[in-house]
């Protein structure tokens, strides 16, 4: 099911940009990633108003939680009284899972680095599109890149590690409270290395769809900025108002 849903429409689709595309696997790559991105905007857009919202609500929403935290089913229908979805953050989240794992995973599928997987590969392959076949293997040489295969000088992981760190600091929230912050400098440091370990670890095709994929986010960041601006904490600019010292056995009068 998760085959004919997701992986082979993916790989076929690779196939079509890479054969009216001057046979370039990275050229095909590349758009694929821009136009996954593109179709996903909307529910990446509704995710962070989602976020935004929560954010300006949060103390009416403590308040809430604190008074009615007995009694979930009155505090879900005092959150709704307030606009906030409580799966409005999540749902955008988990219909764009499947389609981000699933271009990875046809990425890696149609390099086929291996030669098991260069004979598995028709297989996923529509049937009824007979030219798909003749256009395997396809070309993965890219400068000095073999794209069915790690980056021997460990510039592209380095690339991947930088721009998932600056999307992540761009879209991460401002923090409320210190376990907030503690929890997203924790984010900030564990993404961009896993993406790095993942990048170091499978072919550098994968490294490419996610420095696309990170490029792609910091750009629509900055086109769509109004949503990823979030209120400022409130802070007392107050000061205490230093007291003299009197002398000893001087009486304030």
């Amino acid at each position: 099911m998760w085959d004919t849903l997701i992986i082979r429409p993916i790989i076929n689709l690779l196939l079509l940009f890479y054969k009216f595309l001057g046979h370039e696997t990275i050229v095909a790559v590349t758009l694929l990633t821009l136009l996954l991105r593109i179709a996903v905007t909307p529910l990446m857009l509704k995710q962070q108003k989602s976020a935004r919202q929560q954010q300006e609500l949060r103390p009416k929403l403590m308040e809430i939680q604190k008074k009615y935290k007995d009694d979930p089913q009155k505090l879900m229908e005092e959150q709704r009284k307030l606009g906030i979805n409580p799966l409005g953050g999540c749902l955008p989240t988990l219909i764009q899972l499947p389609l981000m794992i699933g271009l990875y995973q046809g990425i890696i599928r149609v390099l086929a680095s291996t030669p098991l997987q260069l004979l598995e590969l028709p297989q996923d392959i529509y049937r009824w599109i007979p030219s798909f076949s003749s256009l395997i293997p396809l070309k993965s040489r890219f400068l000095w890149l073999d794209l069915a295969l790690p980056d021997s000088f460990y510039i592209l992981p380095l690339l991947v590690v930088f721009t998932s760190w600056l999307y992540q600091k761009l879209i991460t929230p401002p923090a409320l409270d210190p376990q907030t912050e503690a929890m997203n400098k924790q984010m900030l440091l564990m993404m961009p290395l896993m993406m790095g370990f993942f990048s170091l670890t499978y072919a550098s095709g994968l490294a490419i769809y996610f420095l696309i994929t990170n490029l792609i986010g910091i750009l629509q960041y900055y086109v769509f900025r109004e949503y990823y601006t979030y209120p400022t904490p409130p802070t007392d600019d107050k000061k205490p108002v230093p007291t003299k010292r009197l002398p000893d056995g001087v009486k304030k009068t």
